[in-house]
């Protein structure tokens, strides 16, 4: 019997590390505070013609909401209920959003905020989005309902109730984060108004969950919240599918909580990969692209299985969370598209693109001091619609990566070579770096301060291939640069190191 319940909890957890995108789908994008009306649109008119598996959307449920008109975004991350309604949209937005995308293939992966709800200072009042009477100081939230009792408040032993010591594994689990009411997540019944609240979204139709602050959170609770949901809704999913989970572990070494110990409850978040990747293409500390040879589990990251990857996130793109100044990302369009397009030509890990908007930066000592500034928004708080400009960019200071050219045609990219192994690895010891998915891809990268020119075993069949980075493939034409790959498989690469973009992409699907 015991034989039985190990297998059986062991398929559990390995069903939660599979994304259940479509097979030719492998990429899931960020749409970061995007509305949920737009996300609908954004499925159907642009992300399943180019390919894209899925979106990983901003928390859903019920949140504080303080001074108008600059909401931080980071309300969204302080709930106080698990109401579907937040900034984003009611619940028949949502309803809507997520019938529409799984329609047409592109799957929703919910961001779960299950650790605490808002921060302690929240007081009584209203002041949420969408109304629901709480008070924080009291720990009272009638509308799950939870209590004083439901917290983690008398197992803290430190002296302000915050988290002090990262090494020690019982402040970082049981105390708050940054004055965050830590759920007692011990209990069954916080257990089961969590899974009920998941499973709300289940039934809805999403795929999955980005789970917020697991290292915050003992591994042996989460086990028993995960064994607690449903199986997906198979108007969309096959009978018997699970939800995929990916864990926000921050991890980069040093401390007592290790990603490993989430490893066997879904896939985890590599947080080394964007702080590493940044610092190679930046060229910092001696650093050159001809070291990711070996990139993945040879750089100590954790095995691929597990992993979820990015270039950037919504916290570390602003200096929280994990990495530094390291961190690439769209204020560094050029060293950001090279890093996402190795990261989606590079077969480790399941990849996550981000979409961010702009905000108004101020660097006092380094540090942003506007980096708590939310979505565009209109002068009464609510988040303004994403417009879409006639080059296919957006609008009103919503940047949109996902839909700059070089960034979608790697995720098709992605979908060609899926499979496929790494081959044919080629550098000159120094930047310059180039390499193949089988016979399905190959790409080349030009990141010293020279001009690059040579001949490479592509691995592809002899033709005449569009790049995908300078242009693509339209009406039997390239755009962009055209690479003819001889018999013996190879091409001749000419990049220089002044190219708005130095970097070259061919790909099966992309031949002439």
């Amino acid at each position: 019997m015991r034989l039985l319940v190990l297998v059986a909890t062991l398929g559990l957890c390995l069903a939660q590390h599979n994304p259940n995108t479509k097979p030719d789908r492998t990429s899931i994008v960020h749409l970061f505070e995007w509305r949920w009306a737009d996300i609908a649109e954004e499925c159907e008119r642009f992300l399943a013609p180019n390919g894209f598996g899925g979106v990983q959307i901003s928390p859903p449920s019920e949140s504080i909401t303080l001074s108008n008109p600059w909401r931080p975004w980071w309300e969204r991350y302080q709930p106080i209920s698990y109401k579907l309604c937040s900034r984003s949209g009611t619940e028949d937005e949502l309803r809507d959003m997520v019938t529409r995308c799984n329609n047409v293939g592109v799957y929703i992966y919910v961001d779960a905020v299950i650790n605490h709800m808002c921060g302690s200072s929240g007081g009584e009042g209203t002041h949420s989005s969408c109304g629901t009477y709480f008070n924080a100081d009291k720990k009272d939230f009638p509308s799950v309902p939870y209590t004083w009792w439901d917290f983690n408040d008398g197992k803290c032993k430190t002296g302000s109730g915050n988290i002090e010591n990262y090494n020690d594994i019982n402040q970082v689990r049981d105390c708050r984060l940054v004055s965050l009411l830590d759920l007692a997540l011990e209990k069954d019944y916080v257990r089961g108004k969590v899974a009920e609240f998941m499973n709300t979204l289940i039934d809805i139709g999403i795929a999955g969950f980005r789970v917020d602050a697991c290292k915050h959170m003992w591994p042996g609770d989460l086990e028993a919240v995960y064994g607690k949901l449903k199986n997906l809704n198979t108007k969309w999913f096959p009978k018997g599918s699970k939800p995929f989970i990916y864990q926000e572990v921050i991890d980069l070494g040093g401390e007592a909580i290790t990603a490993h110990d989430y490893y066997g409850l879904g896939r985890v978040t590599e947080f080394k990969y964007s702080a590493k990747l940044g610092t190679v293409i930046r060229k910092w500390n001696g650093e050159k692209m001809a070291y990711l040879r070996n990139w993945g589990e040879g750089w100590g990251f954790m095995p691929s299985d597990k992993a979820l990857v990015f270039v950037d996130n919504h916290d570390n793109q602003r200096g929280h969370g994990a990495g530094g100044p390291s961190i690439l990302t769209f204020w560094d369009p050029r060293m950001y598209k090279m890093a996402t397009g190795f990261m989606l030509a590079h077969p480790y890990g399941v990849t996550r693109v981000m979409s961010s908007f702009r905000w108004q930066r101020h660097i006092v000592n380094g540090k942003d001091e506007n980096d708590w500034m939310g979505p565009p928004s209109y002068s009464d708080g609510t988040t303004k619609p994403v417009p879409i400009n006639p080059d296919s960019t957006c609008g009103d200071d919503w940047v949109c990566e996902h839909r700059w050219r070089q960034i979608k045609n790697m995720v098709i990219f992605r979908n060609v070579v899926n499979g496929q192994p790494l081959s044919n690895w080629w550098d000159n010891e120094s930047n310059q770096v180039a390499y193949g998915r089988g016979d399905r891809g190959f790409i080349v990268f030009n990141n010293d301060d020279w001009y690059m020119d040579v001949t490479l075993n592509t691995g592809l069949p002899v033709g005449t291939y569009c790049d995908v980075i300078s242009g693509q493939k339209e009406g039997g034409r390239c755009t962009g640069k055209q690479i003819t790959v001889g018999g013996d498989r190879r091409a001749r690469f000419q990049i220089s190191n002044t190219d708005e973009d130095p970097f070259v992409a061919i790909h099966a699907d992309s031949k002439l």
